[in-house]
């Protein structure tokens, strides 16, 4: 025989939604509501979106404005700024540092950096500068050249990746022991008798244009579109917004890393090459403080330490300020001293404007 278990009435209620103009009325059982009266609210009116420069140019915006004040006030402050010859020579010196920032931005992205790409700028350009003297073609010579930043840039990887050392620990050593090997190979001393044709590579230009700014523009275009078009370019963003996270997804994370030190290698090599091509010899000291410079504009142009926020236009942005800065400066005889003032207030600012951005977006 079943037993009567005496329950407690449960309170139940029921939801009725309505569409998504109406207000959602709940009403319990049991009131004494026969009916439920759905209330319609007046449509909400479409707000307004105002374009702003920040939400059209991204990052870059404040790198752009900055660019446009000083072009502007350069212009009116010295009618040689912009004479032919004078922004072919600004072109021509924006180039080198723009192809290594590009470079340095690739292992920023992944949260890592790379203090060796000057020295390996000036191996590169050592070793090619050998080559000729020796009487190797141009061609293979600047192969190897660019092959030995490769190479070395791979090193790095492989410290980073197979060796767990920290990247500034790693690109630190390699800059010591790539500057060490440029005084050996040279014994100190400049090599010169370079010949003519690979002198033009980076001193002639094509229809007015100088060959630097072609070969910055097309590597910076190149560079662009691999970030934001290829499959490579989102494995590179999600390792440095969380590598762990990246791995789990199926991100080859150890082979990305490797692969952008190897690209920085590769860069420094070419702008190396170039170096040695624009002033005619090899000299054991060149790129001795480009690292810094490289760095130096990838931030200014928005990219951040910590990775994962940055692009090719705002890095070669970045160059391209400081280059107007320097040029400006001697055009008017200001002192380099307060340019060098000048150019770490900008990194200052940079990164301060950065954390601010970076933590109105957690708040919000």
């Amino acid at each position: 025989m079943h037993k009567l278990v005496w329950r407690e009435p449960i309170e139940t209620t029921v939801i009725t939604r309505a569409r998504a103009d109406d207000v959602e009325i709940v009403m319990p059982k049991g009131t004494g509501a026969d009916t439920l009266e759905v209330h319609r609210d007046a449509p909400a009116e479409p707000k307004v979106q105002v374009k702003t420069l920040g939400s059209i140019a991204g990052r870059e915006s404040g790198v752009l404005v900055v660019l446009l004040v000083v072009f502007g006030s350069l212009t009116l402050a010295s009618d040689d700024f912009l004479t032919g010859n004078n922004l072919a020579n600004l072109a021509r010196q924006v180039s080198i540092f723009g192809i290594l920032a590009i470079g340095q931005l690739m292992v920023i992205l992944t949260g890592g950096i790379d203090l060796s790409v000057g020295s390996i700028l000036g191996l590169s350009g050592a070793v090619t500068a050998q080559l000729l003297v020796g009487g190797m073609p141009i061609v293979l010579s600047l192969i190897i050249g660019i092959l030995v930043g490769a190479a070395l840039g791979i090193i790095n990887g492989l410290l980073v990746t197979r060796f767990k050392l920290p990247p500034f620990i790693a690109t630190l050593g390699m800059l010591g022991i790539a500057r060490g090997v440029v005084l050996v190979i040279t014994d100190a001393n400049t090599i010169q008798g370079l010949p003519d044709g690979f002198q033009t590579i980076a001193n002639g230009s094509f229809v007015g244009i100088p060959n630097l700014l072609i070969v910055f523009v097309v590597i910076t275009a190149i560079a662009s579109f691999v970030l934001k078009r290829t499959v490579f370019g989102r494995y590179v963003y999600a390792v440095g917004s969380n590598p762990e996270a990246a791995r789990l997804a199926g991100v080859p994370v150890l082979l990305v890393t490797v692969v952008v030190y190897a690209i920085a290698g590769l860069l420094a090599g070419v702008g190396g090459v170039l170096l040695t091509s624009r002033l005619g010899a090899g000299v054991p000291t060149a790129g001795t403080g480009f690292e810094l410079q490289a760095i130096a504009a990838c931030v200014i142009g928005g990219a951040s330490l910590s990775g994962a926020r940055g692009s090719a236009i705002g890095a070669a942005c970045g160059a391209l300020l400081i280059g107007v800065l320097n040029n400006g400066g001697n055009l008017l005889a200001v002192n380099s001293f307060y340019l060098q003032i000048a150019i770490g207030l900008l990194i200052l600012v940079a990164v301060a404007f950065d954390q601010m951005n970076t933590r109105s977006t957690a708040h919000g």
